[in-house]
């Protein structure tokens, strides 16, 4: 199982991401429809992204998904982060309290 803190990289594009709340279906994390890798390893370079999942990432946002599974973004890239073919979601902000 992935555990907090780990680094991944995608294998068709440039994305990089820190698992900061691990669950289990990060198990089946992917980026462009191929699965995830650590940091450091090495990659074929010639796997394309699924068009399906060329949404892309963007650098510092926290995606999640419904099973409390949460990464950051740390280096953004053309594919889309999912798990298995469900799309991982922009965390949203918490609205800070109203200053009276």
């Amino acid at each position: 199982m992935i555990k907090n803190g780990t680094r991944l990289q995608s294998q068709v594009c440039d994305t990089q991401v820190i698992v900061v709340k691990a669950a289990e279906s990060l198990d089946d994390l992917r980026c462009g429809g191929q699965p995830m890798v650590a940091v450091g390893s090495s990659t074929s370079g010639d796997v394309a992204p699924d068009p399906d999942f060329a949404g892309g990432t963007a650098m510092g946002k926290r995606y999640v998904d419904d099973g409390g599974a949460e990464v950051l973004v740390t280096k953004a890239g053309t594919g889309s982060l999912s798990v298995g073919v469900i799309a991982l979601v922009i965390k949203e902000a918490k609205p800070l309290p109203a200053s009276d």
